[in-house]
C-alpha cells in the first residue's frame, strides 16, 4: 500500500539560516576581487583573464541551497541523495561531511536497488539532474520525504520529450547514453501515457547512423547493432523512426545538438517532402541558456591571445568536459583541472581534453606555466564554487612565484 508522501520543490525558505555556511564554503574573495576589476588580474609579467560567465550557474546554485536547507531543515533524520548532487568532487564530499548519505556513485549506480531499506521518516534528495520516473514512483510507495531540486532547464526537456512521447514520436536525445541526466530524460517517454519510445545519440557520427537508416542506406539490424545501448526496450527502427522529436542533454555543445537537429530534419525532409516534413519532425530548443553563455563567455575569451587555458570542474562533469574540447581547439596549452590544488609549482595534475567522462586518470604535466610575459585564461565548470577558482588564481600565482595575496592588493 502507497505510503503519503511528502513531496517538497521550492526548498523551506531557510537560506538565511544556512548563507553563512555557503559563504564560508563557496564563496572566493579573491574571485570577487578579480570580477571588480573587470576579470582581469596582472602581476609581475602574469596576466589572468577570467571568462565573462563561469562557475556555478542558478539551477546548481538552487540545488545546493536545497541540499543545506535540508539538512538544516530535518537535523536529527536520515538525509540520503540518490547520486552525485552535482559533478563536482569538492561539493559532494561536503554532502558527505554533513551526514548526507549517497545511495550511488558514478554513472553506473543503481540506487533503486537500495530502498527497500528506506522507511517515511527518511529524506531523499533527487539531484539537480533529477532522477527517472521509476526512481520517484518507488520512493513515493516507500512515503519517503522527497526533496526535489531538479534544474528548471532539465526540467523544461522533459516537458518537451513527454510531449513528444503523447503525440507518438520517438524522443531522439542528443546526449550520453550513460548519464544520469540523459536517463532521467528518456524516462520522461513512459510518463501520462507516453509510447516509451527513444534513441540517444552522442554525437553526429551516431546521427549519420540514424539519418542513413532513414534514407535507407543502412537496414534496421545495422541501427541496432550500432546504436542499440541508446534505445528503449523493443525499439523497431522500421516503425519508431517514422516520426522523431530532438531533445538534448542540457550540458551538451550548443553548435552540436544544433547541427544533430539539422542533420535529422534535412533527412526527414528528403525522405517525406519538405511539405510534410511537420508531420515527421520536431525540433524546440532546449539547449541550457547557462551552458550556452558559458561557451559563448569561453568564445570571447579566447579571442584574447592566450598562452595557456586552465578550466576548472569536475572530470564527470559533462559542461565542464566541453568547456575544455573548446579551449583545446584554440589554445595547445589547455589544462581540464578537478580543483585549484591541482597546480603545484611547475606541476600540474589534469585530464585530457577529449577523453570519456568516467576516466579518471590524470596526467602530470611539467612545466605546464611557460617563461617570460604570459597570458592564462580562466573559467570554470557550472558545478565549480567560486572557491575552488579562487584556489585555481592562487596556486596560478604560486607557480609563478608571486604569493596567493597577490590577488587582493
Amino acid at each position: 500500500m502507497r505510503q503519503p508522501t511528502k513531496y517538497y520543490r521550492k526548498g523551506f525558505k531557510m537560506r538565511d539560516n544556512i548563507q553563512h555556511l555557503l559563504d564560508r564554503d563557496y564563496r572566493s574573495e579573491v574571485v570577487d576581487r578579480v570580477r571588480r576589476d573587470g576579470n582581469v588580474l596582472e602581476a609581475g609579467d602574469l596576466t589572468l583573464r577570467l571568462a565573462g560567465e563561469f562557475g556555478f550557474c542558478y539551477g546548481v546554485d538552487r540545488a545546493v541551497d536545497y541540499a543545506f536547507q535540508t539538512r538544516e531543515k530535518f537535523p536529527g533524520r536520515r538525509v540520503f541523495i540518490t547520486g552525485d548532487m552535482i559533478h563536482n568532487p569538492s561539493m559532494n564530499d561536503r554532502l558527505r561531511e554533513m551526514g548526507i548519505e549517497f545511495l550511488s556513485e558514478g554513472f553506473g549506480g543503481r540506487p533503486d536497488e537500495k530502498f527497500g531499506g528506506l522507511t517515511p521518516e527518511d529524506v531523499i534528495l533527487l539531484p539537480a539532474f533529477g532522477a527517472p520516473v521509476d526512481w520517484v514512483e518507488k520512493l513515493r510507495e516507500r512515503g519517503c520525504i522527497i526533496v526535489d531540486t531538479t534544474c528548471g532547464s532539465v526540467l523544461s526537456v522533459w516537458k518537451r520529450v513527454t510531449r513528444y512521447a503523447q503525440k507518438g514520436f520517438t524522443s531522439v536525445i542528443h546526449g550520453k547514453y550513460y548519464h544520469e541526466e540523459t536517463k532521467a530524460t528518456a524516462s520522461q517517454t513512459l510518463k501520462d501515457g507516453g509510447n516509451g519510445k527513444y534513441l540517444v545519440v552522442y554525437n553526429l557520427e551516431e546521427t549519420g547512423y540514424v539519418t542513413d537508416f532513414i534514407l535507407g542506406k543502412i537496414g534496421a539490424e545495422e541501427l541496432k547493432e550500432k546504436l542499440a545501448h541508446g534505445m528503449s526496450p523493443g525499439f523497431d527502427p522500421d516503425r519508431d523512426l517514422r516520426r522523431i522529436g530532438v531533445a538534448n542533454q542540457t550540458t551538451m555543445l550548443m553548435s552540436e545538438t544544433l547541427a544533430v537537429g539539422k542533420e535529422l530534419r534535412g533527412a526527414m525532409a528528403q525522405r517525406y517532402g519538405e511539405e510534410n516534413v511537420s508531420d515527421h519532425f520536431e525540433l524546440f530548443d532546449t539547449i541550457c541558456s547557462a551552458t550556452q553563455d558559458r561557451q559563448d563567455a569561453l568564445f570571447q575569451l579566447l579571442d584574447h591571445p592566450l598562452d595557456v587555458m586552465i578550466v576548472v570542474g569536475g572530470y564527470n562533469s559533462s559542461n565542464t568536459n566541453n568547456l575544455a574540447i573548446i579551449a583545446k581547439e584554440r589554445v595547445s596549452r589547455s589544462y581540464h583541472i578537478a580543483s585549484g590544488d591541482c597546480i603545484d609549482g611547475d606541476r600540474l595534475r589534469h585530464k585530457p581534453p577529449g577523453t570519456p567522462l568516467d576516466a579518471r586518470e590524470e596526467v602530470e604535466e611539467e612545466d605546464w606555466l611557460p617563461d617570460g610575459p604570459v597570458q592564462v585564461g580562466l573559467t570554470a565548470g557550472a558545478s565549480t564554487p567560486n572557491s575552488q577558482i579562487g584556489l585555481a588564481i592562487g596556486c596560478i600565482l604560486e607557480a609563478r612565484g608571486l604569493p596567493p595575496e597577490t590577488a587582493l592588493s
